[in-house]
């Protein structure tokens, strides 16, 4: 991922540098597993320790021009700085592994990592979301289908349809942790023809991770897929969020407005424009994260027990995902910060219709007074076609017809066009999506 997108402690996790001491972690879980019966002395383990305090990057690089082979590369590269002086670990250190052993495990420890990092980002977006539909329980506001005025909602209530998607993410981010965090060190064919199980569960339960129950020479990558399946689904929740912002801070509309801070261009042509430009950029990255679904889910066939298929597209999907969501989370967190809630332009656009958003209402309660649906239907929008049309107020028209006041009287009428029965509603909305 390039810069302008990254965050130190995401980038950090996804680093090369970070990925072979991952890599050395399992290497060293090993030997520390295995060193009382090889008879590793503890002054040659710590001989290696403090050798990883050290970068092995260039060195791990240089050996793997010459050998072709990434984890050849990183082992030449411990064995060349410890022959002499620690001989035991030079002897043993990737004793009875294959690449994959090291490979999807270390793998793991970096997710686990990730994930952790991304669902305190989510908190913090739920925290932020939560407050908002809180705020504005009784904004009201026009809801909207087809981009058409339907009926009457509150700001509050948008904002608890997406707290309560916040939730979700959260809930299936930890379940994806979970999913996730298994390696193997079950050898070349995940036979255990060199190693006993008991010690992949030594090593594993020292990394904090979970025994693959049957694996092949790698981790099955079914867990992945699901794994990033809750990434893309964070990618899409965020972009709702966007998307939603961006239609709202349209001229014509103007209810919302994200951040434009102090100094700020909208554009290099025309000095007066406010652009949602951080909302947009939001819903570009969810674009780039659901592009590499496909990848993950082809990555799941692998020939026989397996083949590299799967390495080369992960190298560059996995941290680019992770990266560019932590991004998205941080931007949208400063987006809710400073988003601007117009609710006086709110009502004046919810009031354009000129009662129209309140037919349903009417159509319910002359249904109530005794006509039939259809009946009731052919009169109300017969009603609301000449207000769509310039012909004035809903409440108006309907009150000049008699055969509305046959039914209804002008109380009963009026009470149809008021706010105040939708407020319950609202309030048993925002509990139901964990905001009260």
């Amino acid at each position: 991922m390039i810069e302008r997108y990254s965050r130190p402690a995401m980038a950090g996790l996804w680093s090369d540098e970070h990925r072979l001491r991952c890599l050395m972690r399992v290497e060293v879980e090993l030997l520390q597993a295995i060193a009382p019966e090889k008879g590793i002395p503890t002054s040659e383990l710590k001989a290696l320790g403090r050798l990883l305090e050290k970068s092995l990057l260039e060195a791990s690089r240089r050996r793997e021009s010459s050998s072709g082979h990434e984890v050849i590369g990183l082992l030449s590269a411990v064995a060349g700085e410890l022959k002499a002086s620690a001989p035991k670990v030079d002897r043993y250190l990737h004793y009875g592994l294959t690449s994959s052993d090291v490979l999807d495990t270390g793998l793991a420890l970096q997710l686990r990592d990730a994930a952790d990092l991304l669902v305190a980002s989510w908190e913090e977006v739920a925290r932020r979301l939560k407050a908002l539909a809180r705020k504005h329980e009784r904004t009201w506001m026009v809801g909207r289908t087809h981009g058409v005025h339907a009926e009457p909602i509150t700001f509050g209530i948008k904002a608890a349809g997406w707290h309560a998607e916040a939730l979700r993410c959260l809930r299936r981010l930890r379940q994806a942790r979970e999913t996730i965090a298994y390696g193997k060190i079950s050898g070349a064919v995940g036979a255990f023809t060199q190693l006993a199980p008991e010690v992949e569960a030594r090593v594993l339960d020292a990394l904090g991770l979970r025994p693959e129950p049957v694996s092949t020479q790698v981790v099955p990558r079914d867990r992945h897929a699901e794994y990033f399946h809750a990434l893309v689904l964070s990618a899409c929740a965020i972009e709702r969020v966007a998307l939603e912002i961006r239609h709202l801070q349209k001229t014509e509309i103007l209810e919302v407005e994200e951040p434009f801070t102090e100094g700020q261009k909208g554009s290099s042509a025309m000095p007066h424009k406010r652009n949602p430009i951080l909302c947009e950029n939001l819903c570009g990255l969810a674009r780039l994260i659901r592009s590499h679904a496909a990848a993950v889910l082809e990555n799941c066939a692998l020939w026989h027990e397996r083949d590299i298929s799967h390495s080369s597209n992960e190298r560059v999907i996995l941290p680019d995902a992770h990266v560019a969501l932590d991004f998205m989370l941080h931007r949208l967190a400063q987006v809710l910060d400073g988003l601007q809630v117009y609710p006086e332009r709110m009502k004046a656009n919810l009031e354009r219709s000129q009662g129209l958003v309140f037919s349903q209402t009417v159509l319910l309660r002359l249904i109530d007074a005794g006509l039939g649906r259809l009946e009731a239907y052919e009169l109300v929008q017969r009603a609301a076609m000449k207000t769509w049309k310039g012909g004035g107020p809903l409440r108006k028209t309907l009150g000049a017809d008699s055969a509305v006041s046959k039914r209804l009287s002008a109380k009963e009428l009026d009470a149809c066009f008021s706010l105040e029965p939708y407020a319950a509603s609202a309030r048993e909305i925002l509990k139901r999506g964990g905001c009260l």
